[in-house]
This record gives C-alpha cells, structure tokens and sequence, in this order.
C-alpha cells in the first residue's frame, strides 16, 4: 500500500468512526435524555433549553449556533479539523431530525421507552452513550461542534483535559435553567438543574475515560540474556525506540542489560508476544507513567513566558 493510498485509508476511516459516533450521539440523546426533558451541557443542551422554553426545533439553533462558532474558530484550529467538524455538524443535524420524527408518539410527545419515573436510570444510560460518541469523534479527529469547538481549541493550546473545559462550558448552560420560567417554579428548576449537574458528571467522565484510555502509556523493563535480539525484534516489526541501560547483578554479580520501551498501553500484548517468542524466560517489568511526551507520543502543552525565555536564552554560552 503506497503512502498516497494509506492517506486516504486513514482520512476514510476517520469518516466512518465520526460517522458512527454521531449515530450513537444520537441514539443516546434523542431516546434517552430527550423524552424526559433532561438538560445537558454543550450546545446540543443548550438548543434542548431554547426548545423547551419557546418550542424552537433543536436542529435548528444547533445549527445557526455551530455555523457562529466556526467563523470564529477557523483561524485557531485549521481548514483540516474544520472540514471534519462541519461535516459531522450537518450530519447530526439531519440525525437529531430524523430520529426526533421517529420518536414523536401519535399524542405528540416524545416516547419513553423506560417508562415514566425513570429519570435518572435514562439520564445515567444516555451520558454514557453521548460521552462515549464525543470521545470517538475527536480520537477521529473530528467535532460535534459547539462546545467541543472550544474545547479543542483551549486543548490545542494548552495541557487540560477536553472533560474540564467542557465541565467549564456546561455549567453556564446548565445553570441558566435556574432563570427559565417554563421549567416551573424554583424547586422543579433546582431538580432540572441537578440533574444536568448529574448529567455533565457522566458525560465527562466517560469522555476523559475512553480517551485517556486509548492514550495512556506503560514503561517496560527487560532483562534478558537475549536483549539484542528483543531490541532488534521491537525496533524493526514495532518501530519503537529502545534504551539499553547497564546493569549489575547483586546476587550473581554479573553485568546485564537492561532494555527500557516507553509505548503505548494498547501496544502491550505485541510487546508480549515479541517477547515470549524470542526468549520465554525473560523478566519483564510493566508499569504505568502519568505521562509520556515527546515524538511519537503527546505534545508538551505548556506556555513559556518570554522573559524566563529570555533568561535561559542569555545564560547559554556564547
């Protein structure tokens, strides 16, 4: 496969993941948070409150607000990241509008699948999905839009969490069900409010989860007699980079090597498997580090200011 061909199978392939995580979006929201009036963060949440408030369809804030944020993020995050979230901006447009038409019951409310009185048990089922389907969309380099907008640009810039900036956004949104006098009086609004407090806690976690747990990095420590031929073996078939440390035994005194591998966790059972096919006896060490950055994993997002630059710059020998 030629890399022009690899290119496009990867571009390709975004698609069909973005695809089927605005699917799944949508499953969860309009089947499990919708029928029970439940507000969410995001703009997808704050359409529902505009919806519930003045009757204004959903799809259509949801989009005359993202077309808004695009103009403003086109410069900060590229034509690239862009195309995909436009294109994931229209397609759930036309889901959310789909699936509300085959949700709506002969009487003109939204069915309820779970039955009434089964808030929270819906509210806990449907986060899980909605935050599952945001984290497949961005690992794809993609965007619902909205929110997720502003989180990919504070997150491109800086070391947070797509989840806490999010959490960050959706609490002025859910927060404005407070001053919303459709949602009833002040205790009904209290309950709507705690429950999108319920429902940004969710949501989140399972972002921060499914992401962190696709990026999340392990360190091995090898000894072995036959570390040339692991080194060789995890160099050409993995290409990965490996330290080999200087060792001393403290029971046999003898000198060893040491071959010290910084990859990703989802890497872990080729590493075994390399491993036990070269040498079965070998003694492997695997732990997890907070953090890995550098080439080939994630980017050191911290800002210097320009007069410790400055600084260090003039305290170099000339």
């Amino acid at each position: 496969m030629t890399i022009n061909h690899q290119v496009i199978w990867n571009e390709v392939k975004d698609y069909i993941f973005i695809t089927l995580g605005l699917l799944l979006y949508t499953f969860g929201w309009t089947v499990f948070l919708l029928p029970y009036e439940i507000v969410t963060g995001g703009v997808t949440g704050m359409s529902a409150v505009i919806y519930y408030a003045t009757g204004i369809r959903i799809e259509n804030t949801y989009l005359v607000i993202n077309v808004a944020l695009l103009l403003v993020a086109l410069k900060i995050l590229g034509l690239r990241f862009l195309i995909k979230t436009i294109y994931a901006i229209v397609a759930l447009y036309f889901m959310l509008k789909f699936a509300q038409m085959l949700m709506m019951g002969s009487d003109g409310h939204f069915i309820r699948i779970l039955g009434d009185d089964q808030n929270f048990m819906s509210l806990i089922i449907g986060c899980m999905l909605t935050g599952t389907s945001l984290a497949i969309v961005f690992l794809h380099n993609g965007s619902t839009g909205g929110t997720d907008i502003i989180a990919a640009c504070i997150n491109k810039y800086h070391n947070f969490s797509l989840g806490q900036v999010l959490i960050g956004v959706d609490l002025l949104i859910i927060g404005s069900c407070l001053f919303i006098p459709e949602f009833g009086d002040g205790l009904q609004r209290v309950y709507k409010v705690v429950f999108g407090l319920c429902t940004m806690v969710v949501e989140n976690f399972m972002l921060d989860y499914v992401m962190n747990a696709r990026r999340e990095s392990v360190q091995f420590m090898i000894f072995s007699k036959k570390w040339q031929e692991i080194a060789d073996a995890i160099g050409t078939k993995m290409e990965h980079g490996v330290t080999i440390l200087d060792g001393h035994g403290w029971y046999t005194g003898k000198d060893v090597k040491v071959l010290c591998i910084l990859a990703k966790k989802t890497e872990s059972v080729t590493m075994f498997r390399l491993i036990k096919m070269i040498d079965p006896n070998a003694f492997v060490s695997q732990s997890s580090v907070i953090g890995v950055y550098g080439e080939g994993f994630d980017e050191m997002k911290v800002k210097i200011p320009k007069h410790e630059k400055n600084s260090i710059r003039n305290q170099q020998p000339q």
